[in-house]
């Protein structure tokens, strides 16, 4: 037909989707992917910039003569830190981690750090995995993410049941950034299917806050376990989008950028419906925050929001073609204006003077909302056919049921 008309029809056809490709590609803003999501309340968005902090101190050798805390320093007491451990402590088994009894927000913390580029041992926990190497909980994990986390548990086990044993009313918290926030996510759901080894404490003490997460989860899981674990996202993040595995991701640290366009480009092609079916493919884990402070098209920063859900599609699947793509994965930039954004939502409440009793009535409605959407999150699962996913009643019995055995079976096997 091109000959006959003379003009190259199929090569223009081909150029202009080429074209728009291009377009919608580079229109791409990290604000569309959360854009349909509801605001996070200072409430739940509290303890992340603390966290943040307290992640930070894990880097430092001497809490007592910090030499690199951010303005305000890390709101650590040294006379109430637990534990601490280096990379001579864990023997490269899993990244070094501080346990902290936070007595002025009644929480117990586990803070891990996240990747040194220094040392091989940090190399080896990611590049330890394969596309679908290790089940967990009918589902699949990273591999070598779950084997330091089970490391954790067995050094730690003893010490969180003796002091939740001895503070009953005290919250358990993980928290890590980048390769610790998969070993934190992975340690939350160990601990879970295995409360009765911490005297069967209940599952609403356990919470995760996933800094920068990396994606360590199979779908289904990563929707199940929406009611513990956190994922923190600052704008345009590239870890928890990229789909590319962590290994091949650190194998090409130093052409990063060419390694992300070329994702770009392939995962453009292919169906999010056939994403959805892959069993295999791994996400960012549980509830998602998105902290958006940047507009298209426009100059700096803008007041940061915080935007929260529980999302089963759509769930970080486009890489942002952005100059900050790195850069907003640094721990103190997430800290940064993670405190702005609790700072602007502290000023709008202060502003609306709430009263005590209304604010504990805001907190009580809050719990239902996320409790509703959670279970939302399953059956929205369940209706995309996500492989191994469950609707809230079947999951309850499989939990009780089944959990117990996968967990015990992958720590018996670690230990």
């Amino acid at each position: 037909m091109s000959i006959l008309c003379g003009l190259p029809l199929l090569e223009c056809v081909y150029c202009l989707a080429c074209a728009r490709w291009a377009w919608k590609r580079c229109l791409h803003t990290a604000g569309h992917d959360s854009e349909t999501w509801g605001l996070a309340t200072a409430e739940e968005f509290e303890p992340v910039p603390r966290l943040c902090r307290y992640i930070l101190a894990v880097y430092e050798d001497d809490l007592r003569k910090p030499l690199w805390e951010p303005p305000g320093g890390y709101g650590i007491n040294p006379d109430w830190l637990v534990v601490k451990r280096t990379y001579e402590d864990t023997q490269g088994q899993a990244p070094p981690y501080i346990l902290y009894l936070d007595h002025v927000h009644a929480d117990l913390v586990l803070a891990i750090r996240g990747l040194n580029l220094g040392k091989e041992s940090d190399y080896a926990v990611l590049l330890d995995n394969k596309l679908g190497k290790r089940k967990f909980d009918s589902g699949y994990v990273h591999n070598g993410l779950l084997k330091a986390a089970v490391w954790v548990w067995d050094a730690e086990c003893e010490v969180l049941k003796e002091l939740l044993e001895k503070y009953p009313n005290y919250t358990l918290t993980f928290t890590g950034h980048s390769l610790g926030s998969g070993v934190a996510a992975l340690l939350t759901m160990v601990v879970v299917q295995n409360l009765d080894k911490l005297g069967n404490i209940s599952r609403k003490r356990v919470r995760c806050y996933a800094i920068a997460p990396a994606r360590c989860m199979s779908l289904n899981l990563a929707v199940r376990y929406g009611d513990v674990i956190n994922s923190v996202v600052l704008q345009d993040d590239f870890l928890p989008r990229t789909a590319t595995p962590l290994e091949d991701i650190f194998k090409s640290l130093f052409c990063l950028p060419c390694l992300l366009c070329l994702r770009c480009m392939r995962d453009t092609c292919v169906p999010e419906e056939k994403m959805l079916k892959d069993p295999r493919r791994l996400y960012a884990p549980g509830r998602l925050y998105h902290i958006v402070e940047r507009k298209p098209f426009r100059m700096g920063r803008f007041p940061p929001v915080v935007r929260t859900a529980v999302p089963v599609d759509g769930r970080f699947e486009h890489i942002v073609l952005s100059c900050n793509a790195t850069s907003d994965h640094a721990i103190i930039w997430i800290e940064r204006e993670a405190q702005r954004a609790l700072d602007l939502m502290l000023e709008k409440d202060g502003s609306m003077e709430i009263p005590a009793k209304q604010r504990m009535e805001r907190q009580e409605t809050l719990a239902r909302e996320h409790t509703q959407e959670y279970k939302a999150a399953l059956q929205r699962a369940v209706t995309l056919a996500v492989p191994h996913a469950y609707s809230p009643s079947q999951y309850g019995t499989f939990d009780e049921q089944e959990g117990g055995e996968h967990s015990d079976r992958a720590i018996e096997e670690y230990s």
